[in-house]
């Protein structure tokens, strides 16, 4: 981190030496249209995976939550996709997504009248179809977090809820959400932070097409600072996104602090 800081003032010239630039690198990339709308993407990702995967997560906690062996081995089946390497994800994600009629997710959405769509080959449904892939694969491990917070929650509290005669979603929304206020808290964070470094199902399924629909500050990182050998300009970029991460992170603590107190 130090390193990128130091490289991120700087003309970086590999062999050649580097010429202190100072701010120049940061007010080129800031001042880019493509780092804008990079940033605009990452946030819309990072928003729609956090949401996405945590309520997807929610609701399959509540699904497997119990004690019975049929009830770990469902457990185990939804946490897979956390296992297999992200590469092995977006390869599977770009075939279900393929373009045509034929397409196993353009056959899914015409059981309901919809489609075809061109997916991840449309700059309109793009973004929108690797915020999918990304609560896929981001949703059991929330699911997991929950699980142990549940585990946590006082069974007393229930029982007294179904003597006062609350129904389920009643129970769910005054002893089970206000249970989990800390995990929300922090599978927040640890969310967040995952839709913000997003990259490798970016780049495989995308690489930031069509058009830049899809492009995100890590991507562009990447392309400046190792495809374009523009290091000072990539790490005033990845410094610029360690600063946003950083802000977020000590934001929701202090936040959970002002409410604890």
């Amino acid at each position: 981190m130090a390193q990128a800081i130091s490289m991120s003032v700087q003309d970086v010239k590999p062999y050649l030496g580097n010429t202190w630039v100072g701010a120049a690198n940061y007010s080129e990339i800031l001042g880019s249209e493509g780092f804008r709308s990079a940033a605009w993407n990452t946030v819309v990702l990072a928003v729609g995976q956090t949401f996405g995967s945590m309520v997807l997560g929610f609701g399959l906690a509540l699904l497997v939550e119990g004690q019975t062996r049929k009830l770990s081995f469902i457990r185990s089946a939804a946490f897979l996709p956390v296992v297999v390497p992200l590469a092995v994800v977006a390869e599977l994600w770009r075939i279900m997504y393929h373009p045509t009629a034929d397409g196993l997710m353009n056959q899914v959405i015409g059981l309901v009248g919809l489609g075809p769509s061109g997916f991840i080959n449309h700059p309109d449904s793009s973004l929108a179809s690797i915020v999918v892939t990304g609560i896929w694969r981001g949703a059991p491990y929330d699911m997991m977090i929950f699980l142990a917070g549940l585990a946590g929650i006082d069974r007393g509290l229930y029982e007294a809820a179904t003597v006062d005669g609350a129904s389920t979603r009643q129970r769910i929304l005054h002893v089970t959400l206000p249970g989990l206020r800390p995990v929300f808290a922090i599978l927040f964070v640890l969310a967040a932070v995952r839709g913000f470094r997003s990259f490798t199902e970016v780049f495989l399924l995308t690489n930031g097409g069509p058009n830049g629909s899809t492009e995100v500050v890590m991507t562009l990182i990447y392309k400046l600072g190792l495809e374009q050998n523009r290091l000072g300009v990539g790490s005033a970029g990845a410094v610029l996104l360690f600063v946003a991460t950083l802000v977020l992170t000590v934001s929701v603590q202090l936040l959970r602090r002002r409410r604890a107190a």
